[in-house]
């Protein structure tokens, strides 16, 4: 019965390793090639098994990118959406300092896993298994910048509201990152902006 069961757990432990296996070929070639031009023949070549052997652990291309998307999560998580942190004398900082500290912590969480997202928003709408992931992460970047807009005096000012969700955005940040501002520039740099965004405005259209 224990050389059953040692044998039983072993056999996990194999199945384990090999899905693991598949799991980091998949994220590397992925950051690589992209998803699109990631094939399953390329992911059992990296992985050192058979096609066969992919489908065994996983049905489907979704089940096997929700695996691979929770694992390059876990390795590099985004950054919690912001709050307004207390201050030694009960002041507010204000809202332009807030805004371009929550910006600035997204931004360099974008600088450091650009090549990622580069290959998923270039093949998100030709590649299935690419929506729900990229959905999820339109919600995080929704409440992102929901975050932000709650420092503000005016959060219902619709102009606002535009401006930082265009602020939160990956391409927003790598327009700027190849004009060649740093990180710290181009929050600085939205963070007025929103300030501008905030302004009451006495013409129609303006909450």
């Amino acid at each position: 019965m224990e050389k059953r069961k040692y044998t039983l757990r072993k056999r996990a432990e194999t199945a384990g390793e090999t899905r693991q296996r598949i799991v980091e070929a998949t994220m590397a070639l992925h950051e690589e090639l992209g998803p699109r031009l990631t094939t399953i023949s390329a992911i059992a070549e990296r992985a050192g098994v058979q096609r066969l052997t992919v489908y065994r652990h996983f049905e489907d291309e979704t089940a096997l990118f929700q695996a691979c998307t929770s694992c390059w999560l876990e390795r590099h998580p985004p950054p919690p959406t912001p709050t307004p942190p207390p201050t030694a004398t009960g002041a507010a900082r204000p809202a332009e300092a807030l805004t371009r500290d929550g910006l600035l912590m997204l931004y360099r969480y974008y600088a450091g896993t650009r090549r990622m997202w580069e290959v998923s928003y270039r093949d998100v709408d030709l590649v299935p298994a690419l929506h729900g992931p990229m959905q999820a992460l339109e919600a995080y970047l929704a409440a992102y910048r929901d975050a932000l807009l709650a420092v503000w005096p005016r959060p219902d000012a619709s102009a606002l509201r535009a401006t930082l969700w265009l602020a939160v955005r990956f391409t927003t940040w790598r327009t700027l990152a190849d004009q060649g501002l740093d990180d710290g520039a181009m929050a600085s740099l939205v963070a007025r902006w929103a300030k501008a965004a905030s302004a009451p405005k006495s013409g129609p259209g303006e909450s």
